[in-house]
C-alpha cells in the first residue's frame, strides 16, 4: 500500500527543486489538500522560515530571462505566477541594461543593419515579441551596429 505524502512534504520537495511563486506553489499543492490540511498557514509558514520567498523568486527568474526578453514580458510572466506588480518593478533592469540586452539579441539574430524599411520593421517586430518597448527598440536598433566595426561580407575576401 502506497504511503501518503503530506502536503508539508510536497511542498519541501518541490521548493527543494526550485524557486517558485506562493501563487504557484499553491497551485500544484491545491489538488492534494485533505482534510485537516490547512494550505494558507503552510504557505505562511514556508515563507516566515524563508523557504519560500516571492522576492528571491523574482530575482532569480529576473536575473535568468533579462538578457533574453524585455521588461514587458518579465512583468506578464511574472504576474501570470502570481508576483506583486510592485515586487516585479523592483527587480526590472533599467532603461541602459535593457538597450544593451537588446542589441545582443538583435546582433546575435541578425548579422547586419536592415537594408531598408521593411527588414526594419521585421527587426523591430523580432524584439517587440522579445517583450521590449517602443523606446528600447528604437534605441538598440540605432546603437547595434554604430558601436561595432563589423566588416563586411566583401572585405573578408580582400
Amino acid at each position: 500500500m502506497k504511503q501518503k505524502i503530506s502536503l508539508r512534504t510536497r511542498a519541501i520537495t518541490i521548493l527543494a527543486r526550485q524557486e517558485i511563486s506562493r501563487a504557484e506553489l499553491a497551485r500544484k499543492l491545491h489538488p492534494h489538500v485533505g482534510e485537516g490540511d490547512n494550505l494558507e498557514v503552510l504557505l505562511d509558514e514556508l515563507e516566515q522560515r524563508h523557504w519560500q520567498s516571492d522576492a528571491r523568486y523574482t530575482e532569480t527568474y529576473i536575473n535568468s530571462k533579462s538578457r533574453l526578453h524585455g521588461n514587458l514580458r518579465l512583468q506578464q510572466s511574472l504576474k501570470q505566477k502570481g508576483v506583486d506588480a510592485e515586487l516585479i518593478a523592483d527587480y526590472l533592469p533599467d532603461k541602459d541594461t535593457q538597450i544593451s540586452n537588446a542589441v545582443i539579441v538583435l546582433q546575435k539574430k541578425y548579422r547586419k543593419p536592415p537594408a531598408d524599411l521593411k527588414e526594419k520593421h521585421k527587426y523591430m517586430h523580432f524584439l517587440a515579441y522579445r517583450g521590449f518597448s517602443m523606446d528600447i527598440i528604437h534605441a538598440a536598433i540605432q546603437q547595434a551596429w554604430t558601436d561595432t566595426s563589423l566588416l563586411d561580407e566583401d572585405e573578408y575576401w580582400q
